[in-house]
């Protein structure tokens, strides 16, 4: 099998080192190049990363060279996987589409770009129907941006697409997030903020997740040149900080459009049921089983629920009655996996499988 050569920007960070992790043993990606900023370049990996994986640097990765972030030292990779900060991603990243090179990107800068798709890889595959129309507003021929969503966005529109497609319209939706400090990158929160304690704001998430939701769960319109924002559906989101290092919890609440609702049985068999076009054309990352069904009174725990199908997986548990809303139930995410890095990489493997990768 010919290996897709690999690039990644913003390797020494957190969410750069679980690129790392994922790709060191894949087997259609192969980590080629890797950069970070100026004053990292020309070193070697292992000499200037503050490593924070469970998981020692692979080895292959140890000595490599870094790079500083321009596209003309990545001009020979198929792919860049960014984990680049926001403060720097937007002029980075546009500079290597400019260059016609084919970028996944964590950081938020083109998420409302109208033409750049915003994809979950387990939920709305369907929006690289897109890339042609960008290549011919950026006069392309094999490069394209597409970014994937903040992280506990990720995990509720999991669990909300099978609910749409089978029940119809949401009409609201209500969302308390628990998140988790890797979230916040390292250095991260101060430890004297998150100690034995919650912090009840997390600058930008709730917008983040009030507007992505609806641009995912919309629809790309007939002519595949712009997407349609969910018009019926109202979405209030409350975010928190706790002190857990990886995996996101969410409180969800759900009023659908048509009555009467599904009780929580048939929420269930639906849920438990869904099968993503990732999984349906066999991607190498998708889960078993893109979402996870607890039946016990306490489930879903980050410490013991968030490595489910190695990280891919949502699980979602208490699922019972709103006297509110119609339903609500609880979700968990793993937010630098399926949240993150893991989102880009299942992304570039089903471009791979769509044709939209073009391989040197």
């Amino acid at each position: 099998m010919t290996k897709v050569k690999a690039g990644i920007l913003g390797a020494t960070g957190t969410v750069g080192q679980r690129f790392i992790v994922l790709l060191s043993s894949h087997p259609q990606f192969i980590i080629h190049s890797i950069g970070a900023s100026s004053r990292s370049a020309g070193k070697k990996y292992v000499k200037v990363t503050k490593w924070k994986m469970t998981s020692d640097i692979p080895e292959q990765v140890k000595e490599m060279m870094i790079k500083e972030c321009k596209s003309e030292l990545f001009s020979d990779c198929d792919v860049i996987f960014s984990g680049l900060d926001s403060d720097v991603a937007g002029e980075i990243e546009m500079e290597f589409l400019k260059a016609d090179l084919v970028i996944f990107s964590n950081a938020k800068n083109y998420r409302r770009d109208p033409v750049v798709p915003l994809i979950v890889p387990t939920v709305n595959p369907s929006h690289f129907n897109i890339i042609p129309h960008q290549r011919s507003i950026h006069s392309l021929k094999k490069g394209f941006l597409v970014t994937n969503s903040n992280c506990s966005t990720t995990g509720l529109v999991v669990a909300l697409k099978p609910l749409q497609d089978t029940f119809g319209p949401i009409e609201s939706i209500i969302v308390q997030t628990m998140q988790a400090i890797s979230g916040a990158g390292y250095p991260g929160v101060s430890s004297l903020d998150i100690f034995d304690n919650i912090v009840p704001f997390i600058s930008g998430e709730e917008e983040k997740i009030e507007y992505e939701t609806l641009k995912i769960l919309g629809e790309i319109n007939l002519n595949e040149k712009e997407f349609n924002l969910l018009s019926s559906t109202n979405i209030s989101a409350t975010c928190n900080r706790v002190p857990v290092i990886d995996g996101h919890t969410e409180c969800v609440s759900i009023k659908f459009k048509n009555q009467p609702s599904p009780n929580p049985q048939q929420i269930i068999d639906v849920l438990d049921s869904y099968v993503s076009e990732a999984q349906k054309i066999g991607c190498y990352s998708a889960p078993k089983k893109s979402i996870i069904i607890r039946y016990d009174d306490d489930r879903p725990q980050p410490r013991l629920d968030r490595d489910n199908g190695n990280g891919y997986s949502v699980t979602i548990g208490r699922v019972r009655k709103c006297s509110v809303l119609d339903i609500k139930f609880t979700l968990l995410v793993h937010n630098t996996v399926l949240g993150a890095a893991g989102s880009g990489i299942l992304n570039a493997e089903i471009a791979l499988a769509k044709g939209l990768l073009k391989i040197q």
